[in-house]
């Protein structure tokens, strides 16, 4: 009786090839393209200077600033809010959309899954503000 044996050096040799195979894919297909990452900063900019305009503008109705006072009270978000999204509108280009997170409410479209997002978040004495913006 013979029996059909694989010789050890074809084997290894098989073991070899994926082993290099699955270590090119993973490297190859886990690592965002340049353009990704460029668009990422691009965005997180967009985010931290509409933030930074909206942090220093003068309040509408006497507060500390802008974003204080948006911040203040849900009657004050409520009152503030079409002023809020017009203002943040017109600073972000045409081709970015936005969403303004506060204690008392949301400005802006809702947030779509699996797109890349820039955020900043600002504090305030009365809360936290996070925009967060996307290409449309």
């Amino acid at each position: 009786m013979s029996r059909g044996q694989a010789s050890i050096t074809a084997v290894e040799a098989a073991l070899g090839v994926l082993l290099v195979t699955s270590v090119t894919l993973a490297f190859g297909l886990g690592v965002p393209s340049s353009d990704d990452r460029r668009a990422q900063a691009q965005l997180d900019t967009y985010a931290s200077d509409a933030a930074t305009l909206l942090s220093e503008e003068s309040p509408r109705h006497g507060d500390q600033t802008r974003l204080t006072e948006v911040t203040s009270s849900a009657e004050s978000f409520k009152r503030q809010r079409g002023e809020l999204e017009r203002r943040v509108d017109r600073i972000l280009p045409e081709n970015v959309l936005f969403r303004v997170e506060t204690p008392h409410g949301t400005v802006g479209q809702p947030l779509p899954g699996g797109v890349p997002t820039g955020e900043a978040t600002v504090l305030t004495a009365n809360g936290a503000l996070t925009l967060r913006v996307w290409y449309a």
